[in-house]
């Protein structure tokens, strides 16, 4: 795993990046490092408990908390949302094949937690090319730094769905739906949610929604990779980028369940750790054997196989970083090594975010690891030589 810190550094000296750190625990065996700076300007160096946006890395953990309300038996994976959220009751979709947004027809199926989870629900996304995902864009859903996560809510069930529930996968804002049932169904906020069950039972004490006034010096400068000049800028400001959703530094009541989050290295490490067994380091449960291994088996159909996510300003992608995998209740699963080219683990598991950070839960090898750093549209070689480093050391 040593071979990573020269590695990472050409990418710094490169310029594609301007600060990696990364935690990788294998069977008890910790290799935690960093390169690069903090911020380009001040030539600050990375430090060991850098603050990190991380963005769609906070889904996974709104998914635990949801697997743990349903272990409880507080709500159903085929609970209709409408259950819980009386907005949605009288959800629209599209026609098929239509052109206009308000082309649309009662939804047959409601969408239940279950198609939340998988993405399956009918939600888009403002960044995706469709007519929804323009919609949302057009109202500004998530643009918002004061908005409740009610708010957003509300508004995103006055605009239709994009296809009827449980007829494709397509990524989304449906864990943000996810979210405010937590709310709802709990009675409480869901900054207080996550912090009495997940974030204070791992020891997660820099993981929030909102960073201190003494913490900001340790937040990472995010910046945008520009693949036609190869150099990094200032996150570009396009309103259909998700570098332009709101995101404030200290903001108490700001919530969301798609992004939101910062994070740290050895806080997110202690998550992923937890995912490897389902209890925390005291042997606590936070979720049961059953739930977890449901959760990170694939439970899509293989029709919907291979997913990807494409932004709207993007024809075709180079690579499909997705191709060996599936989708379980919250993560990515790995299915098939082959198109891996070799390297990886069947079951594997986990996430990543917008930024360029990212993470992998390795029960079969005892491993998890997580990676940060802050640049939107990031060059994939650095993830994809993370995983490889990774797994060519267990070979």
């Amino acid at each position: 795993m040593n071979n990573l810190h020269l590695k990472f550094q050409r990418h710094i000296d490169n310029g594609l990046y301007q600060g990696i750190e990364w935690k990788i625990i294998h069977q008890g065996e910790i290799y935690h490092d960093k390169v690069g700076y903090s911020d380009l300007n001040s030539k600050t160096p990375l430090l060991s408990n850098s603050l990190y946006r991380i963005w769609s890395m906070t889904k996974p953990i709104i998914s635990v908390v949801i697997l743990q309300l349903i272990q409880e038996n507080k709500i159903k994976l085929e609970d209709p949302i409408k259950k819980y959220l009386p907005v949605f009751e009288n959800l629209k979709v599209l026609k098929e094949n239509s052109n206009s947004i308000s082309d649309i027809q009662d939804v047959k199926n409601h969408p239940t937690i279950k198609d939340l989870l998988l993405h399956t629900a009918g939600f888009s996304y403002n960044f995706l090319n469709d007519l929804v995902g323009e919609a949302y864009h057009n109202v500004g859903l998530f643009n918002s730094e004061h908005s409740t996560l009610e708010d957003e809510i509300n508004l995103l069930a006055t605009l239709p769905l994009l296809y009827e529930p449980n007829t494709r996968w397509l990524y989304s804002v449906s864990v943000d739906v996810l979210a405010r049932i937590i709310e709802v169904v709990c009675h409480s906020t869901l900054q207080e949610e996550l912090k009495q069950r997940i974030f204070d039972p791992l020891e997660m004490k820099d993981t929030s929604f909102a960073v201190t006034k003494e913490n900001e010096s340790r937040l990472v400068t995010s910046y945008h990779y520009d693949a036609e000049n190869k150099k990094l800028i200032d996150p570009i400001t396009h309103p259909r980028k998700i570098s332009n959703y709101g995101y404030p530094i200290n903001k108490n009541s700001f919530a969301r369940g798609g992004i939101g989050l910062y994070s740290t290295a050895n806080d997110y490490s202690k998550f992923a750790q937890m995912l490897l067994t389902g209890k925390d380091k005291n042997q606590k449960i936070i979720l049961s054997q059953d739930i977890l291994k449901s959760a990170t088996t694939n439970q899509i159909s293989n029709a919907y196989l291979p997913y990807e996510i494409k932004n709207f300003d993007v024809e075709k992608l180079e690579e499909n970083v997705f191709e060996p995998y599936g989708w379980g209740y919250g993560f990515r699963v790995m299915m098939d090594i082959k198109k891996s080219n070799g390297y990886g683990s069947i079951g594997e598991f986990g996430w990543a975010g917008a930024a360029s950070t990212y993470f992998l839960v390795d029960p079969k090898n005892e491993l998890t690891a997580v990676l940060m750093t802050q640049v939107f549209e990031g060059d994939i070689v650095l993830y994809k030589e993370f995983f490889q480093s990774i797994y060519e050391k267990l070979k």
